[in-house]
């Protein structure tokens, strides 16, 4: 069965960048903590480090996540909101920035072990580069393997999950497909290092999902994470799961039972006018409707599309699954 989550802030008042105030009020930590409580079906929660969580708050956090029965899934290292991370940070030209974000990474990872977080889920937002002979591919690359696997080892007992980005906020991120992410987690030669898909990560970086979630499997289990959400496929729009790539969902969420992954279906969005409780809600409503649908018959219906191959027999399928 899939376990729900949610990342926390997904629940606030969600900023962009022509109202940096937002659009809603802020409510308090334990606010949305209920809220997040309240989902059905949401059984766990995510923590951005410094926004949600430090070491000043962390037990304080850790009481809330038990009043409301709900676990720390992952905690996300905020690498990427902070003004001395504007030119990277695991990646950075700058040693001593180097040296910061690490010496950050190895306390998000102590208070991961204190509030009782197996995941530190990596986006590092801000290495990556804007201008051609701005980058040192080889240099940069080679800098990011060497610090996670410092960081994989260091914490045997913690499972580190890179999540890669096509774009923004750099025009070109190292870490910007499901490939070349699989490539830095392989190269660390660790098993505690793998990747998050974020679905619309995916989408708009043109990637079918669930062919990189296949692919990722086979490389050695190596999909540590997910995150869920919706777009256009041009910007990374966080939208309600399914509001706009119906049947891909319903084939990522088909191979996602064949590989067993055995993760958490966490919920990423940035509603910034809808009601953020509401709007979790639709989605995982949405994941669980689909999941209702793919009985073991369903599921052999589709094992038999797949043999054959033939385009009309599948959209006839969809077609079926959907309406009736």
């Amino acid at each position: 069965m899939p376990r729900y989550s949610v990342i926390l802030g997904n629940l606030g008042n969600t900023c962009d960048r022509f109202l940096s105030t937002g659009y809603k009020n802020q409510p308090s930590k334990e606010i949305m903590i209920r809220q997040a409580s309240e989902i059905e079906g949401v059984e766990g929660i995510e923590l951005v480090g410094s926004w949600d969580i430090d070491e000043h708050n962390a037990d304080q956090i850790g009481d809330l996540l038990g009043k409301y029965n709900l676990s720390c899934v992952s905690i996300i290292p905020d690498l990427f909101s902070q003004k001395k991370w504007g030119t990277g940070s695991i990646a950075s030209k700058d040693p001593d920035i180097r040296a910061q974000a690490m010496d950050y990474l190895f306390s998000i990872c102590e208070i991961s072990r204190k509030i009782g977080c197996s995941l530190i889920n990596i986006w590092p937002g801000q290495d990556g580069y804007d201008y051609c002979l701005q980058a040192n591919y080889l240099a940069e690359r080679q800098i990011i393997i060497e610090n996670i696997k410092k960081l994989a080892f260091f914490y045997p007992d913690l499972r580190f999950s890179l999540e890669y980005k096509l774009k923004e906020p750099r025009t070109h991120s190292f870490l910007a497909r499901a490939s070349d992410t699989l490539l830095v987690a392989m190269a660390t030669e660790l098993p505690n290092v793998g990747v998050t898909i974020d679905t619309g990560h995916a989408l708009f970086a043109y990637e079918n999902m669930a062919e990189s979630a296949v692919m990722l499997d086979m490389s050695g289990k190596k999909l540590f994470h997910l995150h869920f959400n919706d777009n256009y496929r041009y910007w990374d729009d966080d939208m309600i799961v399914g509001s706009v790539h119906l049947v891909e969902y319903v084939e990522l969420l088909y191979w996602l039972k064949k590989i067993d992954y055995n993760g958490w279906y966490s919920m990423d969005q940035y509603p910034y006018r809808e009601d953020g409780k509401h709007a979790i809600e639709e989605s995982v409503k949405f994941i669980q409707a689909i999941e209702r649908k793919l009985t073991p018959s369903a599921m052999k219906e589709i094992d038999n599309l797949l043999a054959e191959g033939k385009a009309v027999e599948s959209q006839k399928w969809f077609r079926e699954f959907i309406f009736s």
